[in-house]
């Protein structure tokens, strides 16, 4: 036995690091392969390698539970720790600290131990709220880092190492970031399933189906990836089959395990019932719906949400619905399912139809349920729709009910017997054509009879009737009342019974005739919508009165005869005002209330540019304006009048040739035609403004017309380009190329080669040769060349980048009947080594293009300042591909120079050639500060604008995770662009 004195092993340990640190090494021999984090690892490395003089950096690593945060932290520990000084790595911190009484301690002296030494990378592992805030500060401390420190700590609350941060002392207090973690993509996904059920990189023969089958209800989730692959491994498809069916009904123990210590952290009861309530029924519920209803539930949410959303077990999508991952819902409802396993009546809530229905048919509801939710469509078993009726005698029990759905059924009985604490009933297609009198709803705050038959609401306007007691409570709290696709109902009245009414939701409603004048007592409405209701005849003239509506849609009554007329309605012209026939159906519309609304929609209601008038500047408070499928034929002079618009829609407008000028406040443009050939050829923005998200469609810049989106990108055929434009581009002999044309997504249509500019480069693609132009000068085989930029005593205006790409493999035109060859542009990343600026560029057309032949050209001149590019500095060009197709690679790209002329006078032609596309603010050399996504690297993609397709968002995602997950004060990008890929923000009136 050999005995070492431990001196003698602190001695060999600090030699042995020594060593590593010097030859650059890792500590770590073996580094675990992260399937679909490679990204992530770049940016985490990124952030630990700037050098930025700090008084120290935090970085938190958030996300669910078995997104991979504890194996993000570990690797790039083990990558880098050599790095540093001295460097220390907490394991399960929250486990410790309850497993023994001086966890805490021991931390804490294994900490101090480690980095007893300046400049630490510390990484802290699993941090939960059980670790209060207090004892984050005993473990780090408040009085702040040496220089140069950096702090990892991975936790599912976000929320705690931001507090934290703040609480340091503010001389000392350090720069904190936060890098959110999201699912991987599908092509991770099935690398990570496969490379465990199969130990290969894709799906075994036969096994392809059933694969994405589970990746599908992984929904990207890692270790559920791995756990279900290992445990599938080398079972039968039909096994496979068989244990897809079992995941419906119940998740993998060991999956929901890890994901329920998120639900078991959560320090607030309040919090945790509402978690419950929403996983059970407002998964996809607008926030403020499910907020209104949770309120009157005695469950808190203006905190609540904040916390669950900080915790990744709730997120808000577009038109601030509520989201969640399948396997957090899952995980939620199996925690009420825990309840009481065996017997669904003793649960607090019940959302799975079948276990409803067997609760009421056996009427066994007690005042345990507090929600229920039974949809007959919705049942597996076609008989059990047809057959099962409804006694209210089974709901008599049930005294704390609050949330009840009966979607589609025949009820029988006597209305009285349902619970009188409910606060949201929901009935669609109720076949009843009047609401029983008996009907307690008196706590009501939420009715939707929805598809119902009821022909009338309340009393008839022209035919009142005294009320009496009873009816004088009726629907005092009702808050909203949701009457959509109502096929039948003809009237609304009694208003007056209904002080508490914010949103009144009657889209569809086709027989809808009157409106009783009482509306105007409402108060509290905040949203209406009468979309498509064309039958109406009589509304409230009074409408003014209701100073807080802020929604209005009035979509889809197809034909307006009259031009909308603005007139002063009292001493105030400037806060009131009325607007007649909007539409010619509801001409006596008077909308004095104006000033009031922040959105607005009148889509589809065959309204010209006459229609409107000059100015809306009444509407002062207007951010949301739809005037989608109206024949505009350019964007209406009042929009510029509304200085606080952000979101404008004029998609399906047919008409539409123009944008000129829109506010400078907007934010969002959605511009999609479902006919490609639209005729939109320009739009401009004033040069002091932010170009908007802009959404459209493959038409407008795949056609063979000239296209401007001014300070975007501008297009135009070959065949018109300025020939001196060219020239100065030192692009020369391509007069065979301007007649040729391509396909866009194998599209009826073909268009002409045509040259891109955005961002400060210039491009063209064309088919046809597998030679680069001949004044290409370097050129290097495959896909990257690296290079030197040249002294000289002129000026380096600009390289031509060109790139060849062949494909052996074709496809049929489906519409032609002939082969063609299917390519995806290049994306082509330019590095200047020396000056660490990296500018990473994505065509505007980024999809497939189809041509005859097979060989696709891609040549780009990219203009550079004075400063970006000098002699001497180190240059890496990399050609890659979004899109891969089967025989699709890159066989050559090259590089030439371009520089400034030498007599005065030809560089004064040049300078006006250029003057133009050099006047654009978003270009290199100007300011991309809001395309910079680290330190020096830019993302030059108009998809930053604009969408063309749906898989780009994932795709960009996925290949600069800085987008998703930078969120320190530096990143401009992300914050100015946080509705980057946004489909269309409709206000959901639910």
């Amino acid at each position: 036995m050999v005995v070492i004195d431990p001196r003698e092993t602190d001695f060999i340990e600090e030699v042995v690091t020594n060593i590593h640190r010097r030859i650059g090494g890792s500590r770590m021999t073996t580094l675990p392969y992260l399937f679909g984090m490679k990204d992530s690892i770049e940016f985490v490395t990124s952030w630990l390698k700037d050098g930025a003089s700090h008084n120290g950096d935090i970085l938190t690593i958030s996300g669910m539970g078995g997104f991979g945060k504890s194996s993000l932290a570990r690797y790039v520990y083990g990558l880098h720790s050599h790095l540093f000084e001295r460097s220390s790595l907490i394991i399960g911190i929250s486990k410790k600290c309850a497993e023994r009484v001086s966890g805490l301690l021991d931390l804490h002296k294994q900490l101090c131990s480690d980095i007893s030494k300046i400049g630490p990378i510390r990484v802290h592992d699993e941090l939960e709220y059980t670790v209060q805030i207090e004892k984050l500060c005993l473990l780090l401390g408040k009085r702040g880092f040496h220089l140069g420190s950096k702090i990892i700590i991975t936790t599912k609350d976000a929320s705690l190492t931001k507090k934290y941060a703040s609480s340091i002392n503010p001389t000392v207090q350090p720069e904190h970031k936060h890098c959110l973690l999201k699912g991987l993509n599908q092509k991770a996904s099935l690398k990570l399933l496969c490379h465990h059920a199969f130990m290969s990189k894709g799906p075994n023969e036969g096994y392809e189906q059933v694969s994405k089958k589970l990746m599908e209800y992984c929904e990207g989730h890692p270790l559920a990836l791995k756990v279900l692959g290992e445990s599938l491994h080398n079972n039968t498809v039909a096994e496979w089959e068989d244990r897809i069916q079992v995941l419906k009904e119940e998740t993998d123990s060991r999956i929901n395990n890890v994901l329920r210590t998120s639900f078991d952290s959560i320090p607030s009861n309040n919090d945790k019932e509402l978690f419950k309530h929403i996983s059970c029924f407002f998964v996809g519920q607008d926030r403020g719906f499910a907020g209104t209803i949770l309120n009157a539930c005695d469950i808190h949410t203006l905190s609540g949400f904040r916390n669950l959303i900080d915790r990744c077990l709730l997120e808000t999508g577009r038109n601030d619905t509520l989201r969640m991952h399948s396997l957090i819902q899952e995980m939620g409802r199996d925690v009420v399912r825990q309840e009481s396993i065996k017997k669904p009546w003793k649960r607090s809530l019940l959302w799975c139809h079948e276990e409803s229905l067997q609760v009421l048919k056996q009427r066994k509801g007690t005042g345990n349920i507090k929600g229920l939710s039974l949809n007959m469509k919705m049942l597996k078993k076609e008989k059990l729709r047809r057959s099962f009726q409804l006694h209210t005698d089974a709901l008599s029990e049930m005294d704390n009910l609050k949330i009840l759905h009966l979607d589609y059924m025949q009820i029988n009985g006597f209305y009285e017997n349902f619970p009188e604490e409910l606060r949201w009933l929901r009935m669609h297609g109720f076949l009843s054509k009047v609401i029983p009198f008996e009907l307690p709803v008196e706590n009501l705050v939420a009715l939707d009879l929805s598809y119902s038959n009821i022909e009338s609401f309340g009393m008839c306007c022209s035919n009142p009737q005294p009320l009496d007691h009873r009816q004088k409570q009726l629907f005092g709290s009702l808050k909203i009342l949701d009457l959509r696709f109502c096929e039948h109902l003809q009237r609304l009245s009694s208003f007056l019974e209904l002080p508490a009414l914010e949103r009144l939701i009657l889209r569809n409603c086709i027989s809808l005739i009157e409106i009783c004048e009482s509306l105007e007592h409402c108060v509290e409405l905040v949203l209406i919508d009468l979309s498509y209701c064309n039958k109406l005849e009589k509304f409230p003239r009074a409408i003014h009165k209701l100073k807080k509506l802020e929604t209005l849609f009035v979509d889809g009554f197809n034909t307006c005869e009259h031009q909308i007329k603005v007139r002063d309605t009292d001493s105030q012209p400037s806060s009131s005002a009325i607007v007649e026939a909007i539409p010619r159906k509801i001409n006596f519309f008077e909308i004095s209330f104006l000033s009031s609304l922040v959105r607005l929609s009148l889509a589809h209601n065959n309204l010209s540019n006459e229609s409107f008038p000059e100015n809306f500047s009444f509407l002062s408070k207007l951010e949301y304006l739809c005037l989608d499928g109206n024949p505009i034929v350019s964007m209406p002079n009042f929009v510029r009048s509304l200085i606080r618009l952000e979101t404008l829609g004029m998609e399906d407008c047919q008409m539409l040739t123009s944008i000129e000028h829109p506010p400078s406040t907007l934010q969002r443009l959605f511009l999609t035609q479902s006919d490609s050939n639209g005729l939109l050829r320009r739009i401009v923005f004033d040069p002091e403004m932010s170009p908007p998200f802009l959404r459209t469609s493959y038409g407008i810049l795949g056609t063979s017309s000239a296209v401007l989106v001014e300070g975007i990108v501008k297009k135009e055929p070959m065949a018109d380009v300025d020939e001196n434009l060219l020239n100065t581009l030192g692009w020369t002999d391509l007069d065979h190329i301007k007649r040729r044309h391509f396909q866009l997504l194998r599209r009826n249509w073909k268009a002409q080669t045509q040259m891109y500019y955005e961002f400060g480069i210039f491009s063209i693609f064309y088919d046809g040769s597998k030679d680069m132009p001949n004044w290409i000068s370097n050129r290097s085989q495959g896909k990257s060349i690296s290079f030197s930029i040249p002294s000289s005593s002129k000026n380096l205006r600009g390289l031509n980048i060109c790139c060849v790409q062949n494909n052996l493999v074709s496809a049929i035109d489906r519409n032609l009947e002939e082969s063609i060859y299917d390519f995806s542009l290049p994306l082509i990343s330019v590095r200047n080594i020396t000056q660490n600026h990296t500018w990473i560029y994505i065509h505007c057309t980024d999809t497939i293009v189809s041509v005859d032949e097979k060989y696709l050209t891609f040549l780009s001149h990219w203009m550079f300042g004075l400063n970006e590019m000098v002699g001497g500095d180190q240059i890496t060009i990399t050609i890659e591909h979004r899109l891969s197709y089967p025989g699709n690679r890159t066989v050559e790209c090259g590089v030439s120079f371009v520089y400034d002329a030498d007599e005065s006078n030809e560089k004064e032609e040049e300078e006006d050639v250029l003057g133009y596309y050099k006047s654009w603010n978003h270009i290199i050399g100007g300011d991309l500060s809001s395309f910079q996504t680290t330190t020096g690297e830019y993302i030059l993609n108009t998809h930053n604008f604009k969408r063309f397709d749906r898989n780009i968002q994932q795709w960009v995602s996925d290949r600069f995770p800085s987008i998703r997950h930078f969120k320190g004060k530096t990143s401009s990008f992300l914050n100015k662009y946080k509705l980057l890929f946004s489909d269309h923000p409709q206000v959901n009136a639910s």
